[in-house]
């Protein structure tokens, strides 16, 4: 991000009031902060309980997606890996006119490719995990579909690269051996950390407690996966992987998500990547629109952000089911931005802060934000 002291200046000046419209991509170029949207938050969604909930046909193509990001003002754009594959003589290939599809498609909306993600979690397949799977076999297939994911990334110039082990972790108790699995996961991930650093990547691992496992995914909490991450650096000898935390994940986990960022910076495991939503504490993944739950907690978020430093993407990941998807990915960056408006008029202010918090009285910390908070 770009924040000084001239342009925090402009809080109070041109980016005075809520903001809206235009306004709010002018705010994110002033400051550097770099918005995305996953091409899956564009529509088209699904649940266990209805297949569809476009009663109005969408256009759910690459091209339909990236049109509707671009349409709602974004210019970031995750994508993953599902969108490029092919199936020849019973195998997954990476197509190469899918590869260009998608290319033409980012240069006509004007749009940048963020992150590549990796999807093991929606084949039958891999039901039983992914680089976590107890058959041998089928553990190595789900480790090269991996490296595969790297290559690919690469080539869409895709600047890191998400694995989010869905398809890993357990559903009752005794059912996996804890220590093994975990090895196994280590292991899977040196291999693809050391693949990303030999093209150039960054590499993030998503922490979440459940779903699509009901017990616990392998990595069921931030704290873990960058116990991961800084396990995989030294065995590689450099920095290479980091950990993409998404906001509801930390909400499912009862977690602050500021505190992550400042256990992470701590620990020297770089964040990859954010994910951004909202979803109620200690509740389920509900990824509905950023801003839209406890303003405060986002805030902070915010302001750990730019605390810490953080250079990456912004990256929208929801599913709104019975909303437009354009209006809500607009809905949810302009939400996000004035969210991020309060955390940097709050770090304009953080010597006073730093103070309050000094006192270790709260009422203290609250007469410092709470006008920024409420009104501002």
């Amino acid at each position: 991000m770009n924040v000084n002291a001239d342009n925090l200046r402009l809080l109070d000046t041109d980016y005075n009031g809520y903001l809206e419209g235009d306004a709010v991509l002018a705010f994110l170029k002033t400051y550097g902060i770099n918005f995305s949207a996953g091409h899956w938050c564009a529509g088209g969604f699904a649940d266990r309980f209805c297949t569809t909930y476009n009663e109005t046909p969408l256009d759910e193509s690459a091209v339909g997606q990236i049109s509707r990001i671009a349409e709602a003002g974004i210019t970031g754009v995750e994508l993953n890996n599902e969108m490029f594959l092919t199936e020849r003589n019973g195998h997954l290939q990476v197509d190469d006119a899918k590869i260009k599809t998608v290319q033409d498609a980012l240069a006509h909306y004007g749009c940048v490719p963020t992150n590549m993600n990796t999807n093991i979690w929606t084949r039958a397949y891999y039901r039983m995990g992914g680089i976590t799977n107890p058959d041998a076999g089928r553990r190595r297939e789900a480790l090269d579909y991996c490296l595969q994911t790297a290559e690919l990334a690469q080539k869409l110039n895709c600047p890191s690269l998400q694995l989010w082990p869905g398809s890993d972790g357990w559903d009752y108790h005794f059912e996996v051996n804890y220590g093994e699995q975990l090895d196994w996961f280590i292991d899977g991930c040196t291999e693809i950390a050391k693949k990303a650093q030999s093209l150039g990547l960054k590499f993030g691992t998503e922490a979440k407690q459940k779903e699509p496992r009901e017990g616990n995914m392998i990595l069921n909490t931030t704290a873990k996966a960058a116990l991961v991450a800084k396990t995989v650096n030294e065995a590689v000898g450099a920095t290479v992987m980091g950990v993409v935390i998404d906001y509801g994940h930390e909400q499912m986990a009862g977690n602050q998500p500021a505190d992550s960022l400042y256990l992470l910076k701590r620990m020297n495991v770089p964040i990859a990547n954010f994910h951004i939503n909202a979803a109620k504490y200690n509740s389920n993944d509900e990824d509905r629109v950023t801003g839209t739950d406890d303003i405060w907690r986002l805030t902070e978020f915010c302001y750990a952000a730019i605390d810490t430093g953080y250079e990456g993407w912004f990256g929208e990941d929801q599913f709104t089911y019975r909303m437009e998807p354009v209006k809500a990915m607009r809905l949810s960056m302009e939400l996000f931005s004035n969210a991020m408006k309060k955390a940097l008029k709050i770090y304009a202010v953080k010597d006073n802060l730093a103070t309050a918090q000094r006192t270790g009285d709260a009422g203290n910390v609250i007469d410092v934000v709470k006008r920024i908070l409420t009104c501002g």
